[in-house]
């Protein structure tokens, strides 16, 4: 019997909250934090810090997650502990958090391609291993 909330997930990134200042050109101003390190390796690492008055879930300032892309976002929450219902960082992404588990997990679907919402002429293509079914 299929899991009706099966569909393949592909690793995007991991996010690591600090307390140390990140560089201010790292500032999104709606979500009231910074965030770099994505764009600075192929290791998929994103470093987080929040300002003190973010409306962010207090678990998504202080617990790491892992991000992954999604086809259906809708479908990947469907049933699950929904820690931040689906919004747009930005133009062409939606994101929603999960908590399954102690795991905090970030869905992301994109819009259009990933090169266009965030252009950066260092981003390294990350790729995972297929799976054989």
């Amino acid at each position: 019997m299929e899991d009706k909330h099966y569909q393949q997930l592909t690793f995007h990134h991991v996010g690591i909250p600090i307390t140390e200042k990140l560089p201010e050109d790292t500032y999104n101003s709606q979500l009231k934090m910074h965030a770099t390190g994505y764009f600075d390796t192929p290791y998929a690492m994103e470093w987080m810090e929040f300002d003190d008055d973010s409306d962010l879930p207090e678990i998504i300032k202080k617990q790491p997650h892992i991000g992954y892309v999604v086809e259906d976002l809708e479908k990947a929450i469907a049933g699950r502990q929904i820690v931040l219902e689906p919004s747009s960082p930005c133009e062409g992404v939606t994101v929603a958090f999960i908590l399954e588990g102690r795991d905090l997990i970030e869905f992301l679907q994109f819009d259009k391609p990933e090169e266009e919402v965030w252009p950066h002429p260092n981003k390294f293509l990350l790729e995972s291993l297929k799976s054989t079914r």
